[in-house]
């Protein structure tokens, strides 16, 4: 078999499974969220934390309980890190550098997990299992909690409330992302993925010589960080390590892994709205963005339209054998088009025009189909403002799912499509016009900038994923890429909640003659247009003075 038609298979075999699954997981997160009932874990939980379940909340509480979980989060994070050699299970592990461990604390909190440091040499066992991994779940479930409280704003009618933050995370955790990892894990270690705390051995020189540190239980971590949840990886090389991704088979998986719960979401809107071709309407948008990116990734790789590729035949620089250049190339496209950011090849070995593709994922907002929640939030903040320049160009006043998007509802969604942005270019400006930073770049050119982009990108979207030739291990960009992160995870997050609150106080407005249908096939294509024209007007220059003027010298 050709390795096109074997990268066919494997998209193909993808979208027949994500299909299969599409329904039964939409529908079960569908009751998660909307049941009446406490399982028993969650009420021992609920009465752990304090809170009254049952109780629920405005839009600012909502917003308020999240960010206090959020800054705890990040306290016990860092402090973990800073604190690890004084506990158990450091395995020889020295603390954490004040920084790194910023850094750190704020990526895997903001479920970016951008990784400034090689994990395998850096964290111990009880830094990767306490602090990282429950990051790993608990900020995915932020993530969703905030997806279903936009819901929510649609659904309900004159409402003050939009459910309570402490269920909606504790029942994202317990009943969705657990259970699914579990099974993960198992599917992940039959592939011949480790788990345990003794069988791998790695050499790593740390500040007090060469030490032999013992690997841990990767399978299970492998299998929470393949759920779109992060890009963290135990080891430094990420799913391209044979111990994170043994085989192509394993790499098919975290692949399915990765899109399952951010394309099954769609059809949990649709049943919580009432209106299931609404959630096919989403969907479908999802999935037209996707496939293109998808198979514009492969192009550009299976046609190595560079140098070195040309010479050798083959675009294989960075990438594993085992899997391939289109195998690869879709991993990419996915976890570029999600927040998860793990990797298994390097970004930074692309040919031109793929890696751009890889930083235009992330660039749309990552909403096709996104992290986990929050590429349904982004995509129904795209909805309204689309519904609001087709109300534009008939002279109407514009409606979603029978709610008026008036002037708040217009500035809310608006700006949350300005911080993005802002962050990336002012971020990308600044290092780029400092000689100090520009000596992190490992190119010059156009390629050097990409580098530099690529990383504020990322950061900015919480995504997590690197170019990998950029050093940013240092004190400056340790704190930059920090910053970027917190306020590109909380301020949309804050604006969504916002709008939310908005939208849930309206009452109905009835459906008449002159009401956009946002079901149809015209509204999937306004849609598809309106998120490539902003991303398009936005960024063009930046990717023309980067991977663009690279592809085409």
């Amino acid at each position: 078999m050709s390795t096109t038609a074997a990268g066919m298979l494997f998209i193909a075999s993808l979208i027949l499974a994500l299909a299969l699954v599409h329904k039964p997981l939409g529908d079960y997160m569908y009751r998660v969220y909307t049941s009446a009932r406490h399982n028993v874990v969650e009420r021992v939980t609920y009465r752990l934390l304090g809170v009254r379940p049952d109780a629920e909340q405005s839009w600012g509480v909502y917003a308020r309980s999240l960010l206090a979980f959020s800054v705890v989060s990040i306290l016990v994070v860092y402090g973990i890190q800073r604190l690890q050699d004084k506990l158990p299970l450091s395995v020889g592990m020295a603390p954490v550098t004040d920084h790194i461990a910023w850094n750190t604390a704020i990526s895997f909190v903001t479920n970016t997990n951008w990784q400034a440091y090689s994990g395998e040499s850096t964290m111990g066992h009880l830094t990767q299992m306490a602090a990282l991994a429950v990051q790993n779940f608990v900020s995915a479930s932020v993530g969703m909690a905030v997806a279903i409280a936009l819901v929510r704003g649609f659904a309900r009618k004159k409402a003050d409330t939009l459910g309570n933050f402490w269920v909606d995370l504790v029942r994202g955790c317990v009943r969705i992302l657990l259970p699914i990892a579990f099974v993960g894990a198992l599917v992940l270690v039959a592939g011949g993925l480790i788990q345990n705390f003794s069988g791998v051995h790695e050499v790593a020189t740390l500040t007090g010589g060469t030490q032999s540190i013992t690997g841990g239980p990767v399978a299970s971590q492998e299998a929470i960080k393949e759920l779109g949840t992060n890009g963290g990886g135990f080891y430094n090389a990420n799913s391209a390590h044979p111990f994170e991704n043994t085989t192509s088979w394993t790499n098919w998986f975290e692949n399915f892994l990765i899109l399952v719960i951010p394309f099954a979401l769609p059809r949990t809107f649709g049943r919580m709205v009432g209106q299931i071709r609404q959630g096919y309407a989403i969907l479908a948008v999802m999935g037209i963005l996707a496939l293109a990116s998808i198979l514009l990734t492969n192009v550009f790789e299976l046609g190595g339209n560079a140098t070195v590729p040309h010479a050798v035949g083959a675009a294989m620089e960075g990438k594993e054998v085992r899997f391939g250049i289109s195998n690869s190339a879709t991993f990419a496209a996915s976890t570029t088009l999600t927040s998860t950011g793990a990797v298994d090849s390097f970004h930074d070995s692309y040919t031109p025009f793929g890696g751009m593709m890889t930083m235009f994922n992330m660039m749309l907002g990552e909403v096709a189909p996104g992290g986990v929640g929050a590429g349904l939030y982004g995509m129904l903040i795209l909805a309204v403002i689309t519904v609001f320049v087709a109300g534009l160009m008939v002279g109407r006043t514009p409606e979603y799912l029978g709610k008026k998007i008036g002037p708040r509802e217009i500035k809310l969604a608006s700006s949350y499509f300005l911080i993005t942005p802002i962050l990336v270019l002012v971020g990308t400006a600044f290092a780029m016009g400092s000689s100090e930073q520009r000596a992190s770049m490992l190119n010059g050119g156009p390629h050097g900038l990409s580098e530099v982009l690529y990383a504020f990108t990322s950061a900015s979207n919480n995504n997590g994923s690197a170019f990998a030739g950029i050093t940013v291990n240092t004190p400056w960009y340790d704190v930059a890429l920090g910053l970027c992160m917190v306020f590109g995870r909380f301020l949309p997050i804050i604006l969504v909640l916002a709008l939310a609150g908005s939208l849930a106080r309206q009452a109905p407005v009835p459906e008449s003659i002159g009401t956009l249908p946002t079901h149809r096939p015209q509204f999937v294509g306004m849609v598809v247009g309106v998120t490539i024209i902003l991303v398009a007007l936005t960024f063009l220059p930046a990717l023309a003075l980067g991977p663009i003027a690279e592809g085409l010298s």
